[in-house]
């Protein structure tokens, strides 16, 4: 049953794919300039920009040039980088082992730094801990991650010089990225952890556990928690996505390379092939997160496979 729940979810995302290209080729190529301003030599003649035009195919009508892409894209032909001059596959295969080793490490701190917070906001007796936890989860909820990027830098890196500024050697390289991710993170798994918990405890079933006298703790993590993770399991399965999209602005800053980092490069260059590469592997990870949160869901609680027939 969940087997062909997975696949019926999965095949839904076909047409959702296709759609995604669509907007992610038009939006790209109304962007104003092209890749040739970045081929062109000062001096050159309008023929030599007419050639370079032809040859990359930039000449022909946008459907044309969308069927032509989208068709290699199925064949596992990501094309070749007009300003660059790499096949494209290279490029994201170059630089998304950095991306995925941020992201996951984002990830899971991001995951238990959360789930504990909002596990202790919703169980924890002290006023000063509760508004504590509710101001962390309000912040991290309203600093834009870029910002907060600078700030690690400034402090951290040039006051107290305990971590590089940028670059991507050693582990300490990656403790301020991933703080930087992550932050955000926290406070949204915390957000969602509390209220899980703070509507569970509401149940008439919890009321019974206490009457047969089962210790705070016991009733906690063996009934409580297993009822709040439904709803924590599903952002927790988004962040995957969403994750790897915040990278990117977080890997400009720190200048590290990864997909954020040749993507704005890119997009600097209005170098098409990369940005629509890039773009759409972005749009896989958030597909595959929700993908992913479906399952989760459906494997946890029968009654959604039952509901979505």
């Amino acid at each position: 049953m969940l087997l062909r729940y997975t696949f019926f979810r999965a095949l839904m995302l076909i047409p959702v794919s296709i759609s995604i290209s669509v907007v992610i080729f038009m939006i790209v190529h109304l962007l104003p300039g092209d890749p040739i301003d970045n081929l062109i030599r000062v001096g050159s003649s309008p023929e030599d920009r007419a050639a370079l035009v032809v040859k990359y195919g930039l000449d022909q009508p946008l459907f044309i040039q969308y069927f032509r892409w989208i068709g290699a894209m199925f064949q596992g032909d990501f094309g070749e980088a007009i300003v660059l001059r790499r096949p494209v596959a290279d490029l994201i295969g170059q630089n998304l082992p950095y991306s995925l080793r941020l992201g996951a490490l984002a990830f899971l701190f991001s995951s238990v730094v959360g789930i504990i917070l909002g596990t202790i906001s919703a169980t924890t007796r002290s006023a000063i801990v509760e508004q504590f936890v509710r101001g962390f989860i309000l912040l991290g909820s309203t600093v834009p991650g870029f910002w907060l990027a600078l700030l690690m830098i400034l402090f951290f890196a040039v006051q107290l010089q305990w971590f590089p500024v940028s670059g991507a050697r050693g582990w300490e390289s990656l403790v301020l990225p991933v703080l930087t991710i992550g932050f955000g993170g926290v406070a949204l798994v915390a957000r969602v952890t509390r209220v899980a918990l703070l509507d569970v405890r509401r149940e008439d079933f919890v009321t019974l556990l206490h009457a047969k006298g089962l210790s705070s703790r016991t009733i906690l993590f063996q009934h409580l928690m297993p009822h709040a993770m439904l709803p924590v399991v599903t952002i927790l399965a988004l962040r995957i996505g969403w994750i790897l999209g915040g990278a990117v602005t977080v890997e400009f800053v720190f200048g590290r390379p990864g997909l954020g980092s040749l993507l704005i490069r890119a997009l600097g260059q209005r170098d098409y092939p990369v940005v629509q590469g890039c773009l759409l592997m972005l749009a896989l990870a958030v597909m595959l997160g929700t993908l992913i949160g479906d399952v989760a869901q459906a494997a946890m609680d029968p009654r959604i496979r039952e509901a979505k027939k």
